[in-house]
C-alpha cells in the first residue's frame, strides 16, 4: 500500500527539526552594542539605543508603571480602603493553577499584614471538578454563608458577567483582577482590573494575574502612604512564580518582576519555596537560616549571599515549583498550594510540602499511564494513515491530567491533539477534552468550527478545552479531522527551531557567556539565545577517550572543534540525542544548534555547548 504524505514525514523527520533563523526587522542600529552578535540580540528583542539596552541589562524597579494608570485602578483601591476600615469580611478568590494559586497568596498576605482582625479575611480556590475554571457560584454561596462583603477575584473573572450578577444579589461586591480577554461585555463587578480591556490605558498589556493582583495592592499601598519595601516588594517571589509557570512574555514589566522575584528566591526564599526546592534536590546552604531576615530589597539590606547550591532560575520556576504547585489543584485541592505558600516556618511548611510533593508523584504516575495507553492507541489506530489530528479517550484517565498527556502527545506526534475522558462527576454520557496545537496552527478556531457537535468550548490559539456528548464524539472526530485538513492546506507541520545567530567557535569566549547570561530571566519572547556553528567535527581526545559517547540517559557527550576556526575545542552535551552517536564519529562534519552555557564540574567551570538539535549533510536537512 502506498504510504501517505503524513506517514512519510512521521518517518522521515521523527528525530529532525526545522531550523528557522529570526529575521529582524530593518538593520540593526549602530553603537547598540561593542559586539555586533549582541547587539543583534538585542534588536530582536525590540531593544533600538543604547539607553534601552543599558535599562534592559540593568532592571529598575522604578521602571515599572503606576498601576493607577490601569482603568478602574482608583475604584478599586477605594473599595478595599472601605472594606478594611469598615471591618468588613474579604475573600480572596482565584485559579486553581499556579497564577492562581500565588495570585491568592500574594493578596491575602499583603491584606493579613493590615487588617485589624484576620477572621474578616479568608480565601477561596475553586475545585477544578466541581466548579471548574472561574468564578463559580458555589464560591459565591461559600463567600455569602460566611458574610463576605468583598471578594477579589483573581487569575479569572473578565467572562463570569453570570457569577458577578449573582454575587450581586447576594449583596457582595467584586474586584476582578484578570489578565484574559474578556471576548464581549465587561462584567458589571464594582472594580475590573485587566489591561487586555479594550478601553484599558495601562501600557503594558502581558501582565500575569499575580502581576494584576501585584498592582492592586501596589496602588493601595502607595495611596495609604506604607513602605513599599516593606509590604509589597517582598512580594515579588510570588509574582516571578506566576509570571514563568503562566507562559507570559518576559520582556518589559515581566522581565524586571521576574528579576527581583528570583532575587528574593535566590537570597530569602519563604519557607514553602524553600521546601518544595528541596523536594525538587536543590541543596540549601543553610536550611536554619532565619526566613524571616530583611528583604535584599528593603532600604540598607546587605542581603544578597545565595543560600542554595546553584542559582535558581525560571526553569526552576517552571519544571519543579510549577508542577508541583499545579499538582495540589490537579490530584487533590489547590487550596493546599496556597496554605503552603502561606506558611511561616519550616515545621509547617515541610508537613504541607510533602503533601503535595505526594500529589506531584501521583500525578506523574496518572499522567506517564495515560500518555503510554494514548500512544498505544495511536500506534493501532495510525497504520498507512494520512491523519491531520490525533484524538484518543479513555474512561479511565483522570480528568486533571490529560492537558499534559495532549501536551506530550504533541512531542512524538507532531499535530493538532485532544484528549477525551469522562467527567470527573461520574457520568459516561458526557466526556471532557483538553487540547493542544502545533505551531502558527488555531486550534481554538478549528473547534468552534466544529462547535454545533459540542456542550462547550474555550480556549486560545494554542491550548482549548471542550465537553460534548459520547454520542458525538465519532461525528465530532470526522469534522475536526476535516477542518484542520482545510486549515493546513497541504501544509505539513514541522517542529521548528527559532535561530538567534550563527557564531564561529573563535568567537565564543567567557565575555560573551557573562553577557549571554545577562539576558535572563529568560521565557517567552526573551528565550535563551540558540546559536548555529557550521561545519564542526569531533575532536578526539585519544585512542580510548572519544570525542563522541553517549553518557547517562542516552545523552551525547562531545568534544568539538571547526577546522575553519582557531579556537580550541568546546565541550558539548546533546540531552536524549544518543542515537547521534555514530554519525557524530564517521569523521564527516556537521552543523549544530546550541545554547552558550556554563558548566561547573569538580569545582573547574568552563563553557559548554548545549546542544538542541544536529543536522547531518547525509540527511539532506
Amino acid at each position: 500500500m502506498k504510504k501517505s504524505t503524513f506517514a512519510i514525514w512521521r518517518e522521515s523527520y521523527s528525530m529532525d527539526k526545522k531550523w528557522v533563523h529570526k529575521q529582524t526587522d530593518g538593520a540593526v542600529p549602530e553603537g547598540l552594542h561593542d559586539n555586533p552578535h549582541v547587539a543583534k540580540l538585542l534588536f530582536q528583542r525590540g531593544i533600538k539605543t543604547r539607553e534601552e539596552a543599558e535599562k534592559f541589562f540593568h532592571p529598575g524597579l522604578d521602571q515599572l508603571h503606576d498601576p493607577f494608570l490601569m482603568k478602574d485602578m482608583d475604584k478599586a483601591v477605594e473599595r478595599l480602603q472601605r472594606a478594611i476600615t469598615g471591618k468588613e469580611r474579604i475573600c480572596v478568590y482565584g485559579d486553581y493553577d499556579v497564577d492562581g494559586i500565588t495570585a491568592v497568596a500574594l493578596v491575602y498576605t499583603f491584606l493579613e499584614k493590615i487588617m485589624a482582625d484576620t477572621d474578616d479575611l479568608g480565601f477561596f480556590v475553586p475545585d477544578r471538578y466541581l466548579d471548574g475554571y472561574g468564578l463559580s457560584k458555589r464560591g459565591v454561596d461559600y463567600a455569602h454563608e460566611n458574610k463576605v462583603s468583598l471578594m477579589i477575584v483573581l487569575d479569572c473573572g473578565i467572562k463570569a458577567n453570570e457569577e458577578v450578577l449573582y454575587a450581586k444579589e447576594k449583596g457582595i461586591d467584586v474586584i476582578v483582577c484578570d489578565h484574559h480577554f474578556a471576548e464581549g461585555e465587561i462584567p458589571k463587578a464594582y472594580a475590573v482590573l485587566d489591561p487586555k480591556r479594550e478601553d484599558c490605558p495601562y501600557p503594558y498589556k502581558d501582565l500575569s494575574g499575580c502581576g494584576v493582583g501585584l498592582k492592586l495592592v501596589w496602588a493601595y499601598a502607595s495611596r495609604s502612604g506604607m513602605d513599599l519595601r516593606q509590604h509589597v516588594y517582598p512580594l515579588l517571589d510570588l509574582t516571578a512564580m506566576s509570571i514563568a509557570s503562566d507562559i507570559v512574555p518576559i520582556l518589559g514589566e515581566n522581565r524586571i518582576l521576574s528579576y527581583f522575584g528570583l532575587m528574593i528566591i535566590n537570597t530569602i526564599p519563604r519557607p514553602g519555596v524553600s521546601t518544595l526546592l528541596k523536594l525538587a534536590k536543590i541543596k540549601d546552604y543553610n536550611p536554619a537560616r532565619n526566613h524571616n531576615q530583611p528583604s535584599p530589597l528593603a532600604r540598607g539590606s546587605k542581603t544578597r549571599r545565595r543560600v542554595f547550591d546553584r542559582e535558581i532560575t525560571n526553569n526552576d520556576l517552571v519544571f519543579s515549583l510549577g508542577p508541583r504547585i499545579n499538582a495540589a489543584g490537579r490530584v487533590q485541592d489547590g487550596k493546599n498550594a496556597v496554605r503552603l505558600l502561606l506558611c511561616k516556618d519550616m515545621a509547617s511548611a515541610c508537613e504541607m510540602a510533602n503533601l503535595i510533593d505526594d500529589n506531584n508523584k501521583n500525578r506523574k504516575d496518572l499522567d506517564q499511564k495515560a500518555t503510554e495507553d494514548a500512544r498505544e492507541i495511536i500506534k493501532a489506530a495510525d497504520k498507512d494513515t494520512d491523519k491531520a489530528t490525533t484524538i484518543v479517550f479513555k474512561e479511565s484517565w483522570n480528568q486533571g491530567i490529560i492537558g499534559i498527556v495532549a501536551s506530550r502527545l504533541i512531542e512524538t506526534h507532531y499535530r493538532p491533539t485532544i484528549v477525551f475522558t469522562t467527567t470527573a462527576n461520574g457520568s459516561k454520557d458526557t466526556l471532557v477534552g483538553s487540547a493542544r496545537s502545533v505551531k502558527n496552527f488555531n486550534i481554538y478556531d478549528a473547534i468552534a468550527s466544529c462547535g454545533h457537535l459540542l456542550e462547550h468550548y474555550g480556549g486560545h490559539k494554542y491550548a482549548a478545552g471542550l465537553t460534548i456528548k459520547r454520542e458525538n464524539l465519532r461525528k465530532f472526530e470526522e469534522a475536526f479531522e476535516k477542518a484542520v485538513k482545510e486549515r493546513l492546506d497541504g501544509m505539513v507541520p514541522r517542529q521548528e527551531i527559532e535561530i538567534d545567530d550563527t557564531l564561529r567557535f573563535e568567537e565564543i569566549n567567557q565575555e560573551l557567556v557573562n553577557i549571554i547570561k545577562s539576558f535572563a530571566p529568560f521565557g517567552p519572547h526573551n528565550l535563551s539565545p540558540v546559536f548555529t556553528s557550521t561545519h564542526v567535527k569531533v575532536a578526539n581526545k585519544s585512542k580510548d577517550t572519544p570525542g563522541s559517547r553517549v553518557v547517562g540517559n542516552n545523552h551525547l557527550k562531545l568534544l568539538l572543534f571547526q577546522p575553519e576556526s582557531r579556537s580550541e575545542p568546546l565541550d558539548g552535551i546533546a540531552f536524549q540525542q544518543g542515537e547521534a552517536d555514530e554519525e557524530t564519529r564517521n569523521g564527516h562534519s556537521f552543523d549544530i544548534c546550541y545554547h552558550l552555557e556554563e558548566n561547573t564540574f569538580n569545582g573547574k567551570t568552563s563553557i559548554q555547548l548545549n546542544v538542541q538539535d544536529i543536522h547531518f549533510p547525509s540527511r539532506g536537512n
